[in-house]
């Protein structure tokens, strides 16, 4: 889940979300004036931690066509090698696309043990192409974030960079 708070002051910000018993990792991805950006997990417990955890191993989609709402958002992946410039353009119902967070979309990416994070924004304020990197093979995880017709859709994706 991506979550995005309110400013309720100066450098604070406050978000309210529910969440069930169990061990998470959150992502504060807030770049200081003047300071390097560097976003690293940070791991907390809600309520009563169950004795095991594990979680499902992540497969890569066959297919890059997400429907949600009846709206389809496609991604392209120009590459699936590791340290190479990687572009993903997202077909998508333009007509009915807005501005959200002043960009044509949002997408933040982990891999697979959710310890690489990547937030990255469109080339260009009008369209939904993103530039990125993967570091190293493994499995990704995508979420893809437009809003059309005045709602925010999350379409996830997996890929394998080989």
């Amino acid at each position: 889940m991506h979550l995005h708070p309110e400013k309720v002051g100066e450098g604070r910000f406050e978000l309210t979300q529910e969440l069930k018993d169990g061990a998470y990792k959150a992502f504060i991805d807030i770049k200081p004036e003047k300071l390097n950006y560097h976003v690293t997990p940070v791991a907390f417990t809600v309520g009563k931690l169950q004795d095991s955890h594990s979680h499902n191993k992540l497969n890569a989609d066959q297919s890059f066509a997400k429907t949600i709402d009846g709206k389809t958002a496609e991604m392209e992946v120009s590459s699936f090698e590791p340290q190479k410039p990687v572009t993903l353009t997202f077909k998508v119902d333009e007509s009915s696309l807005e501005p959200y967070l002043g960009a044509a979309g949002h997408v933040v990416i982990l891999n697979e043990t959710a310890d690489r994070y990547l937030h990255v924004h469109p080339v260009n304020e009008n369209e939904p192409v993103f530039e990125t990197q993967f570091d190293q093979p493994g499995m990704y995880k995508i979420w893809a974030e437009f809003k059309q017709d005045g709602k925010v859709r999350v379409f996830s994706y997996v890929i394998e960079i080989k």
